[in-house]
């Protein structure tokens, strides 16, 4: 099955989620559903490195298609490397604001000649007994995204991109608006044209484009479809999981009057 930095190579949609909770089994179920990719969120969760571990076991038995991502905390080298470790297949990393900032997250995730990934026995490389063959294809096939979500990051998107080894940018839309002083408003005419800005650069390099759904918004991923993203996060767990208690509930109060 073609990776997700082949699909997004070939111009297809790939489209994951975003998991919060530390739960495998939730990480197994929406694995079994067919995502091509699902993000552990270690920036704005409680999940730590142990738990994600954990969960990128449930994901690939889930499905071993599906690719475990990291949303990383920071931009460190030393939490960037332990994620690979623990089998991520790639990374995003939050507010990536210019390119010394992105050849230091290249530098964490490549190997040498290519960077200055430490090389140890882990889950990774099968705790030691494939270390030769994973060290040898890990440069190509490890995925690397890039989080837009400040002023600063869209006036050096350009030279951003430009350096090498980057597969998608995503955008990060309240951070975004909240570097503008328009918190939270995407149609607000600066916010508009920051978002260009991003896309016309993606374009240009050969980047892909990226955004999360927040709401499970089946329209709304396939405007944003239609808009040019092509690596698309769907929801999260614990929001798809809040709004299904929530409908069901409102439609149980709705045909049985609660005195």
């Amino acid at each position: 099955m073609m990776s997700i930095k082949l699909k997004l190579k070939s111009g297809q949609p790939v489209v994951g989620s975003w998991l919060n909770s530390a739960s495998p089994i939730i990480a197994e179920t929406m694995a079994l559903t067919g995502f091509d990719f699902l993000t552990v969120d270690v920036e704005h969760s409680a999940v730590d490195l142990v738990q994600t571990q954990i969960l990128f076991q449930a994901i690939r038995s889930g499905n071993p298609h599906c690719a475990p991502l990291v949303r990383l905390a920071g931009n460190t080298y030393a939490e960037t490397k332990r994620f690979l470790d623990a089998g991520a297949s790639g990374v995003i990393a939050p507010f990536i604001n210019n390119a010394d900032q992105a050849r230091e997250l290249l530098r964490a995730v490549k190997y040498p000649p290519q960077g200055m990934r430490g090389v140890g026995f882990c889950r990774a490389n099968g705790y030691g007994m494939h270390l030769q063959q994973s060290v040898a294809v890990a440069n190509d096939e490890t995925f690397v995204c890039v989080q837009i979500e400040h002023m600063d990051a869209v006036r050096n998107i350009n030279e951003i991109l430009a350096v090498p080894g980057i597969d998608a940018v995503m955008i990060g839309p309240y951070d975004l608006s909240a570097s503008i002083g328009i918190t939270a408003q995407f149609d607000h005419p600066e916010m508009v044209a920051a978002v260009n800005t991003i896309g016309a650069a993606c374009q240009r390099h050969g980047v892909a484009a990226g955004i999360h759904v927040v709401q499970p918004d089946v329209a709304e991923v396939v405007r944003r479809y239609r808009e040019g993203y092509r690596f698309i996060a769907y929801s999260l767990d614990i929001t798809m999981l809040m709004n299904a208690c929530m409908n069901g509930l409102s439609e149980i109060h709705r045909q049985i009057p609660v005195k």
